[in-house]
């Protein structure tokens, strides 16, 4: 450990950590500095005992939004870390699609914080696919990814393999409203039959990097439930918030 700190402190002095957002410098690697922290929106006050959407006054911690009372998602409980808007976007579209993986360790630093009730039920980790040709072009599937480092954080096991994305389908930042990306996908996702045994009586916790209206998420819980699954809970890096509205 001794040498571990050296070693560090000479990284360091050659390439300084920087923050993830404005690119300054900090004391540690994959981190905000203080400007920037004060920027982000973290979603830790009260909030949908279900789907998590973030409330403005506290109407107690088993409260469900209205539209998880109408239209109850697959998954049991989705929680993320931050809202998805114009100060979280960079990074996390740097991640996404700028190959920007230094990110990760600091990304799942937060996901494990926010994420341990969740955790804690869980006995599988199972990342949001893509699907092969968007995989291809991207060269990494930025949740799986996290799933895997947050795995080693948490001692959890995980398992990229066990839900298959088996139709590739238009962005979901492209469909206009949320009905259209509920449609979007329909038969998107599969269990394979040899891993209908891993999945069967178990609590997974699903990893995506944004919820937008939580149509996927919910779509990959719906499949992995008909495979046998327990509970299926989603973590995220961030979730759209729009006023009077909800997840699905």
């Amino acid at each position: 450990m001794h040498w571990r700190r050296i070693g560090r402190g000479a990284l360091d002095l050659l390439y300084p950590p920087l923050c993830i957002a404005c690119r300054g410098q900090v004391a540690e690697p994959g981190s905000l500095c203080a400007a920037c922290w004060q920027t982000i929106n973290f979603l830790d006050g009260p909030a949908c005992h279900c789907c998590g959407l973030p409330f403005d006054l506290d109407p107690g911690s088993e409260t469900l939004c209205a539209s998880c009372i109408a239209d109850p998602p697959s998954f049991d409980r989705a929680r993320a870390v931050m809202r998805y808007d114009e100060k979280s976007r960079g990074p996390i579209l740097a991640f996404k699609h700028g190959d920007r993986l230094d990110l990760v360790p600091g990304f799942v630093r937060w996901l494990y914080r926010v994420g341990q009730p969740l955790l804690a039920e869980a006995d599988l980790i199972i990342p949001v696919p893509l699907h092969s040709r968007r995989l291809w072009s991207r060269r990494y599937n930025q949740a799986a990814e996290l799933a895997r480092s947050l795995g080693k954080s948490s001692g959890k096991a995980i398992d990229p393999m066990a839900l298959r994305r088996v139709r590739a389908t238009p962005s979901q930042g492209a469909m206009p409203s949320a009905s259209a990306r509920q449609r979007n996908m329909r038969g998107a996702f599969q269990v394979p039959d040899s891993y209908g045994a891993a999945i069967s009586g178990r609590n997974v916790l699903l990893i995506d990097d944004v919820l937008t209206t939580g149509a996927t998420v919910n779509a990959c819980a719906r499949v992995l439930k008909r495979a046998g699954a327990g509970k299926v809970h989603v973590l995220a890096l961030a979730r759209v918030v729009r006023p009077l509205t909800a997840i699905i």
